[in-house]
């Protein structure tokens, strides 16, 4: 079992929080001294369980389990279907789930699946990578990879539009979204007409001002960023060894990369590493749009979801996405 100790105090001033996060903050206080991956994963059990008993209840779409071949062992992919269905060819989008690396499953986020049915008739996939510690370096990467790749070959059987099928990543989740995207680019994967990275963990080295200033705090913060890492990469975090399949945001180039959305909150330590990616895609040719949303911390959109900015920041996710599946129409 790892476990590390709580950071040193922040060192920076820090960008205020939303009045709705404000009682909130108030009300959690600190985060544990220490972080255990069990006590992680019971965590994000508790939290995931009755919104996945809701997606599997709800009437409006079906799930399906798929077992597919994986890079070491078999993996798992759930597949959601509108159940009200237009026409044969579906839009997909394929979805990796957040955790911090190492907590929750493939149904983490996935009843927003509903409301991709609905706005868009898609079908929606999901896998269970591999986590850390268990699963290190490009391990969670290689099996997201695998189900794109399984993706890419069922499409027409799956009733999937070839030129609709768009990757899309929450957190840790968005991490490997990027590197999944990245091998698609560098093997020759599955074309893809999107990419979404919702508040991406994307850099092992927990340099940039955003992670200074949020090292401490009842969210999500650099503290447990680094206990995360270090749980994927071992010895080697914040070393010259590590690839883009791990942490994406070493990639020297990101040209190639589909259209890309991307965003975060301003009171967060992913905020200044998520800035500098986009600032990459666009020295690299590629079509991106950055929203940073003001007074949120990591996963706002959980934490407070009727707060008009997360409101917002959801409208806008979907208008992004209606529009990349419909350009390529």
């Amino acid at each position: 079992m790892r476990k590390v100790l709580a950071g040193p105090a922040d060192r920076l001033p820090r960008p205020p929080y939303d009045v709705e996060i404000e009682p909130i903050f108030k009300a959690l206080g600190a985060m544990p001294e220490r972080y255990e991956v069990e006590k992680l994963r019971k965590d994000a059990s508790v939290r995931t369980k009755p919104l996945t008993n809701a997606l599997l209840a709800d009437e409006s779409v079906d799930v399906e389990d798929i077992s597919i071949p994986g890079p070491r062992q078999d993996l798992t992919v759930s597949v959601v279907r509108p159940v009200a269905t237009t026409g044969d060819d579906h839009p997909c989008i394929f979805y990796v789930h957040g955790g911090a690396l190492v907590a929750a499953d493939r149904f983490a986020g996935l009843d927003t699946s509903v409301v991709w049915a609905r706005e868009f008739n898609a079908i929606t996939m999901s896998v269970e990578y591999g986590r850390a510690p268990e699963n290190s370096g490009t391990q969670p990467a290689e099996d997201c990879y695998a189900a794109l790749l399984w993706a890419g070959k069922n499409l027409t059987k799956l009733g999937i539009d070839p030129e609709r099928l768009l990757l899309y990543g929450t957190s840790a989740g968005g991490g490997l979204a990027a590197a999944t995207a990245l091998m698609a680019r560098d093997k020759g994967g599955p074309k893809l007409c999107g990419l979404v990275l919702e508040c991406p963990m994307l850099d092992d080295r927990n340099e940039k001002v955003s992670s200074q200033q949020f090292s401490t705090g009842p969210f999500f913060n650099s503290t447990l960023n680094r206990f995360a890492w270090r749980c994927l990469l071992g010895e080697r975090v914040g070393g010259g060894s590590v690839s883009e399949y791990e942490a994406p945001a070493r990639a020297d180039d990101l040209s190639g990369l589909p259209p890309t959305f991307l965003d975060c909150a301003s009171a967060e330590p992913f905020r200044d590493e998520i800035v500098a990616f986009a600032s990459k895609l666009w020295e690299g040719g590629v079509q991106a749009e950055l929203h940073v949303w003001p007074g949120g911390p990591h996963g706002y959109d959980r934490i407070v979801p009727t707060a008009p900015f997360a409101m917002l920041a959801r409208q806008t996710r979907l208008a992004w996405i209606r529009r990349a599946f419909s350009q390529t129409c």
